[in-house]
């Protein structure tokens, strides 16, 4: 039986991952950090399979990380957690650096001391990008990022590559574009229109605030994501891949699609806009060229832009309607 080894197992990306992982029949070990309350509402249908197991851990106690990874000795290790959210990010650059940053290189010190054998992932992102060099944006294009959060996966992202070439780890990084599920934080804009809109429809909030309607996006599906993840990994060589959908929407079309799928003929009087939502710099245009990873790992997006906001808008309408969100 293979091992995987998951941080940010309780995230959405994690959660997909787990359940993708199981199915696969891996003995999966998730890292959660110990807090007076718990947050496992993502994976709560998986925390009593037989083949999970959660270890306690924190990507800042870099020693917790090299015990379990020597007690465990994955096969594999997903590195999913991070300070997520582009807009905390600028309130909180510091802690975001800490996290989002030097949380890789303590988990890659971990590998090489404790299992050096374990395949490591990385999850790199489009915000690396920011005012991008060229549209749209391959394993080649030059970074330039626009948010603490960006310049601090442009550091994971290549002290992933230093690692893979100093010390001949097996390390790959996911340059993965915006990937959204009904699992979304509701901090993300894409969650916040599906649930707002939602919300609108059954007469319990007026208007969905929202910033910038033109910024634009290259949104795919979570649960899709996490297969080009384990694709990865399965490779013979360790090689970085953009995975996105090729494809680019603008905040604006994402909340007319919601509006459609809920049934309300007027985008424009659920929208308000509130300037605290704006960026200080806004990264403008994001669309990824997933051209390597069909052609070397056979990958390519099953869910296209409308089936992925009905999806969400749908499950925001059910949750409202039983009262769970």
């Amino acid at each position: 039986m293979k091992k995987a080894f998951i941080t940010g197992i309780t995230g959405q990306d994690g959660s997909y991952l787990a359940e993708l992982l199981l199915e696969k029949g891996y003995q999966v070990y998730g890292l959660t950090r110990r807090t007076s309350t718990q947050n496992f509402a993502r994976i709560e249908h998986l925390i009593h399979h037989p083949n999970l197991e959660l270890v306690s851990g924190d990507l800042i106690d870099q020693h917790s990380v090299t015990y379990a990874l020597k007690e465990i000795q994955p096969d594999e290790f997903y590195n999913l957690a991070a300070q997520s959210f582009v807009q905390t990010s600028w309130e909180q650059p510091v802690l975001t650096g800490e996290f989002t940053a030097l949380g890789v290189v303590r988990m890659l010190e971990s590998v090489r001391l404790a299992s050096p054998q374990t395949r490591f992932y990385q999850a790199s992102s489009s915000e690396m990008f920011g005012k991008v060099r060229e549209v749209p944006q391959t394993e080649n294009t030059a970074f330039y990022p626009r948010s603490p959060y960006g310049v601090a996966k442009v550091y994971g992202h290549w002290i992933t590559v230093n690692y893979r070439e100093s010390y001949d780890l097996y390390a790959v990084s996911g340059i993965l574009f915006n990937h959204e599920s009904p699992r979304r934080g509701l901090e993300f804009v894409t969650r916040k229109i599906a649930n707002g809109v939602a919300r609108v429809k059954l007469g319990k909030q007026q208007h969905v605030e929202l910033g910038n309607l033109e910024s634009k996006r290259d949104w795919g599906y979570a649960k899709d994501y996490v297969e080009a993840m384990w694709l990865m990994m399965q490779q013979e060589q360790a090689e970085d891949f953009v995975i996105a959908t090729g494809q680019t929407h603008s905040v604006q079309e994402f909340l007319e699609k919601a509006c459609q799928v809920a049934g309300l003929p007027n985008w424009e009087a659920v929208y308000k806009h509130n300037p605290k939502y704006d960026r200080p710099a806004e990264v403008d245009l994001l669309i990824g060229d997933p051209s390597k990873a069909k052609q070397k790992l056979g990958w390519e997006p099953k869910t296209n832009f409308d089936e992925l906001v009905t999806l969400m808008v749908e499950a925001e309408l059910e949750a409202e309607r039983k009262g769970q969100a």
